[in-house]
């Protein structure tokens, strides 16, 4: 008899949703212990009027009954910088924080889980945590983090709340690292769909694209198992059901709160299945080296490099296919209900007036070559390797022929 594979299953976060749940916030984290929190967010959500909605909060908290709130530090940069970092980890030391609040998407929710990351092991350069670029640490090597933190995430992609990755840009090395630590994540997540009403349709749309990919690859990994399936499909469902919607209208709260429960159910299935993950590799590399932001490069990649690595998708792919409400028959072979998966993947690109190539960045043939040498190098290779044939066959697909 066949052993079964050990594998690692982990929601360490609890989950509040629900309209308005943001009121919750100062009472969540006083209950967590905190006395001096420091709100973390972007430029874009401070103008936005986000950042207020929630500082104002504290305000309605009795004086000395609640957490204060210490400080505001919104100079928080796309990608999660390095430097982003350790700004706001010096600016949360020098007003004496004991609890962190990320709101915002991606970046912020990663920039502070690297603030509360280097506070626990006593860093000021948030690099020296990752200097190879990956930090795998699991436990009883990872101890839990006694630092008070909740994340509200403003957009319904990465999922980061509740994930124990934090994806950091070093902009020495010019590409991304990971921190891998199941305590890295937010104690608490609290999922206020009237916060993300407000995001733009293109923003909207890519973010959505990046829980799918997060949904997708989770589903196809030859790490997956029942519980990672489970988060995984059911993502998927969501998703094709929901995007369109609120793309089309933001404003549809119903929507905007199944797709914040969608991208938090697919970075759970992708974290704990976590192995091949191709198109990630290629959007952490150009995303890196370009800036191409990173739910927008894996939107672009996704039905390309299905099509690409077939073998990786063509094992599951009638559940795969049910989900995304693809209609085939139980006739039809593995190779032609995945040809109709990237249709329809294409489809919701389309619908959702994404591109479905890089021709807006105007990249060029060198570029082509640079890049495939920081695909092949990024973490997510070692996993699962492509050949140089491969990672150039994909990028002449998504860089225009014609390119200077």
């Amino acid at each position: 008899m066949q052993g079964i594979t050990l594998s690692q299953f982990s929601l360490r976060s609890a989950i509040y949703s629900g309209s308005n749940s943001r009121a919750l916030v100062p009472d969540l984290i006083k209950g967590l212990g905190a006395k001096r929190v420091v709100l973390f967010s972007d430029r874009g959500l401070e103008k936005a009027g986000v950042v207020e909605k929630v500082a104002q909060i504290f305000e309605l908290t009795s004086k000395g009954a609640g957490p204060e709130l210490a400080g505001i530090y919104v100079d928080i940069a796309q990608d999660a910088e390095s430097r982003s970092v350790n700004e706001a980890l010096r600016y949360a030391r020098e007003v004496g924080a004991d609890g962190l609040l990320a709101v915002g998407g991606g970046s912020v929710l990663d920039t502070v889980k690297g603030v509360k990351f280097a506070m626990h092991k006593g860093l000021t350069d948030i690099k020296e945590a990752i200097p190879g670029g990956f930090l795998y640490e699991q436990f009883p090597q990872a101890t839990q983090i006694p630092i008070p933190h909740i994340a509200v995430p403003t957009t319904a992609g990465t999922g980061s709340e509740v994930s124990p990755i934090a994806v950091i840009f070093n902009e020495d090395s010019q590409m991304k690292g990971n921190i891998i630590n199941p305590f890295i994540s937010a104690d608490i997540a609290v999922l206020d769909p009237e916060l993300t009403v407000g995001l733009p349709p293109a923003i909207t749309a890519f973010t959505g694209f990046d829980a799918l990919t997060h949904a997708i690859e989770a589903f196809a990994s030859p790490n997956a198992n029942a519980l990672t399936d489970a988060h995984a499909l059911h993502a998927i469902r969501l998703i094709e059901k929901n995007l369109p919607v609120v793309v089309s209208d933001g404003s549809n709260v119903h929507a905007r709160m199944e797709m914040l429960q969608a991208s938090l159910m697919g970075i759970t299935a992708f974290s704990f299945a976590l192995n091949a993950i191709p198109v990630h590799n290629f959007a952490h590399a150009y995303g890196a080296i370009f800036r191409i932001p990173h739910g927008l490069a894996n939107a672009v990649f996704l039905p390309v490099v299905i099509e690409n690595v077939p073998d990786l998708y063509l094992p599951k792919v009638k559940e795969l296919a049910s989900a995304l409400r693809v209609t085939f028959n139980e006739v039809d072979d593995n190779e032609t209900v995945l040809a109709k998966v990237i249709e329809k993947i294409r489809e919701l690109q389309h619908k959702t007036g994404l591109p479905s190539d890089f021709s807006q960045y105007s990249l060029t043939e060198g570029d082509l070559e640079r890049v495939a040498l920081a695909v092949a190098k990024d973490p997510a290779a070692a996993a699962f390797p492509m050949a140089p044939e491969l990672i150039r066959a994909v990028g002449q697909q998504v860089v225009p022929i014609g390119v200077k």
